[in-house]
């Protein structure tokens, strides 16, 4: 299992160093995944897409980011750089809809 993880963790953050931007899907008013894992202290594209037929608002006052996702649209956005830690985002239209970015430290 550990090894599982340390192998995700290293393609996550080849597709990320890459330029490959990670993606978060608004569905049924929810995030899809609820939990997405970057590397700490790099810049990182995050493309926000929703299937919804109703806007959703990615924000996140952790991230310091605001921006309307219209219906059947995406946004693209970037994020970080991040010190090692949680950040919390949520739909501020159906602010029960929430998740978080994980920054991960770089292993030794």
């Amino acid at each position: 299992m550990r090894r599982l993880i340390l192998l995700y963790a290293t393609l996550l953050a080849s597709a990320v160093q890459a330029g490959e931007p990670l993606q978060i899907l608004v569905k049924d008013q929810g995030f899809q995944p609820q939990e997405i894992h970057v590397p700490a202290g790099e810049k990182v594209p995050l493309v926000v897409v929703n299937q919804d037929d109703l806007p959703a608002e990615f924000e996140s006052f952790d991230l310091s980011r605001e921006i309307v996702v219209p219906a059947h649209s995406q946004v693209r956005i970037y994020i970080g750089p991040l010190d090692p830690g949680r950040y919390r985002f949520f739909n501020d239209f159906h602010q029960a809809s929430a998740g978080w970015v994980v920054a991960d430290a770089p292993s030794k």
